[in-house]
């Protein structure tokens, strides 16, 4: 039974529908609508789709069921909804439970994309939010109301990589009836352990490590059955954040190599963090698998291995980050993840220059910072190439 396969083995596996052909490779079905062999038929299912009855690509599509089954099968949750894109999917989980006079409680460390929604577009609404600082329980437990109706948090905070402790906060959470909403990106469907921790809802973009390699948008929503095709699929369908058949197709794909594609990122992300620790002109680096990450125990207790992301502040502030990034040779300068390529992204300038200032001290994004993604290429040459650049 699928249920009892091994995640590398469901990533491959889990959600196949093949067709009257037989065909290996899941198909694509580029179609956005769906032919009824009666008006009776049509009008059927309208009132009430079967599992594998079909009605407009916005609603879903064979193609995207697939890519939802199999990422809930890994992930271990009851059900998916895919989306547009990683923000689609924020925008979609949060807005579609939502309503004037609710509370939200956030982290204050996210994304710049996610802080926005949290700060602007959800006050417009009517939604009022709260924002802690993610590591301290005690903020968390003293923001919380009995009328709290959603925590939000990145799992691991982007760009500094502070981690949040999935469990105590959901303990708290959930002791106000309160819905756990996490972006577990960082940590990957292949190292996420969120449903365990108690997260009821997990997002991810799936244009980072499901996709893998650069090449199209995607999110998902994961959570209970309930909560996706009763909360999450009428207003995802209804305002148009659905993902397209070709992309959940490219997804599928991803996922069939994503465990060893992030398995072999978290190691030489580590050996990295292990080579540039005591190194002259970086002032420190950050990453989870890493014994000197101040969270490191709640790292290991919580995700198998630290991720493929780590974070370096070097010498000579801006314009030293700037002189690093400008002399990489293997590592390209971009603001994306998870990518087969090794990615450096000067987060003070790019993903986070919204930001005031103040904020971004307060976070902890200094102007020497550098986030840097690690891809698939060798090891020693992705290590030569900082050296180099530090150099």
């Amino acid at each position: 039974m699928a249920e009892d396969w091994n995640s590398r083995t469901k990533a491959v596996h889990s959600g196949t529908r093949r067709s009257q052909y037989g065909e290996m490779s899941e198909a694509i079905f580029l179609t956005q609508g769906f032919v009824y062999e009666s008006a009776e038929a049509a009008e059927s299912r309208f009132i009430a789709a079967g599992p594998d009855e079909y009605i407009y690509a916005r609603y879903s599509n064979p193609t995207v069921t697939m890519f939802e089954e199999r990422i809930a099968s890994l992930e271990g949750s009851e059900d998916a909804f895919a989306t547009a894109s990683g923000m689609a999917a924020v925008s979609g989980a949060l807005l579609a439970m939502l309503q004037a006079g609710d509370h939200v409680v956030s982290s204050r460390a996210l994304f710049g994309s996610c802080l926005y929604v949290l700060e602007e577009v959800l006050p417009r609404f009517g939604v009022e939010v709260t924002f802690v600082d993610g590591t301290a329980l005690d903020q968390w437990q003293n923001a919380l109301r009995p009328t709290t109706k959603a925590i939000f948090c990145e799992s691991i905070a982007n760009p500094t990589l502070e981690i949040i402790d999935i469990v105590s906060v959901s303990k708290m959470a959930h002791a106000v009836g309160a819905t756990v909403i996490i972006d577990n990106v960082f940590v990957t469907p292949v190292f996420s352990d969120a449903v365990r921790q108690g997260a009821d809802v997990i997002i991810y973009s799936a244009t980072k490590h499901i996709d893998g390699q650069g090449r199209a948008l995607g999110g998902v929503i994961l959570g209970t059955s309930e909560f996706i095709r009763g909360t999450v699929e009428p207003f995802m369908k209804h305002t148009g954040g659905a993902m397209s058949p070709f992309n959940a197709w490219v997804m599928l794909k991803g996922l069939e190599t994503i465990n060893l594609r992030v398995n072999a990122q978290a190691d030489t992300a580590l050996f990295l963090a292990n080579r540039l620790c005591n190194h002259e002109r970086i002032r420190r680096v950050i990453y989870p698998g890493h014994q000197s990450h101040p969270q490191h125990a709640l790292a290991k207790k919580t995700m198998m291995k630290g991720g493929s992301v780590l974070s370096i502040e070097v010498t000579g502030g801006k314009e030293g980050a700037f002189r690093f990034l400008n002399d990489l040779k293997i590592a390209k300068i971009s603001n994306n993840l998870g990518d087969a390529k090794t990615i450096a992204t000067h987060p003070g300038t790019t993903t986070h220059q919204r930001l005031t200032q103040e904020q971004r001290d307060h976070l902890g994004i200094s102007p020497e910072l550098i986030r840097i993604s690690v891809g698939l290429e060798d090891p020693q040459d992705i290590l030569d190439d900082v050296l180099s650049a530090l150099a």
